[in-house]
């Protein structure tokens, strides 16, 4: 069971930064509330033996906050750009501390990039897909020590049910990765 116990203002962040920006918009003088963060990356990850997508669940705080009552949300493995290397290295690395899966970089294919939540910070997230078997496995997952995921499998069977089952808190993006994987790959067509 998680309670919030307090909510108050931010004085020092370690990954974001509140920000007020000025602007003028038709000659008018305007100003927005905003958020500096990082660029992340996610994957949508296959496992062929178990025809299953690889997901996460994890406490998300700020929507438990929102909503009172359910905090857990399934989202793709994600991670932010905080480090000095490519991006697809971000990805494989976060697949490995999340989900246990050690996939080669040539096996993660970007598919596109995307802006996400633009009325705050406007941070970009360049999504990839990775297949995998249990050959690949050299973990159980489950993220650092202070994070608490836990890897879910979502059989290919039963994604677009998944997709609009409001029952699951989940990200537009995990939605909009499950329809690129039902528009653009072969293992679909026996659905």
């Amino acid at each position: 069971m998680v309670k919030i116990d307090s909510v108050s203002p931010l004085e020092s962040a370690k990954f974001i930064k509140p920000i007020r920006i000025n602007y003028t918009q038709n000659n008018t003088k305007k100003t927005w509330e905003a958020v500096l963060s990082h660029n992340s990356v996610s994957t949508l990850i296959y496992h062929t033996q178990k025809q299953a997508f690889i997901l996460v669940k994890q406490l998300r705080i700020t929507v438990l906050n929102a909503n009172k009552t359910e905090g857990y949300t399934y989202e793709l493995c994600a991670g932010i750009i905080d480090k000095k290397i490519s991006d697809l290295q971000i990805a494989k690395e976060e697949i490995l501390e999340e989900c246990g899966y050690d996939i080669p970089l040539q096996n993660i294919q970007k598919i596109t990039s995307y802006y996400t939540s633009v009325g705050i910070s406007g941070a970009k997230q360049t999504l990839y897909f990775a297949q995998c078997d249990e050959s690949m496995r050299v973990n159980d997952g489950g993220g650092l020590e202070d994070e608490e995921i836990e890897v879910i499998y979502i059989p290919l069977q039963e994604a677009k049910s998944f997709m609009f089952d409001e029952s699951y808190q989940k990200t537009p993006g995990l939605i909009m990765a499950f329809y690129w994987f039902f528009d653009n790959t072969k293992l679909t067509q026996t659905l």
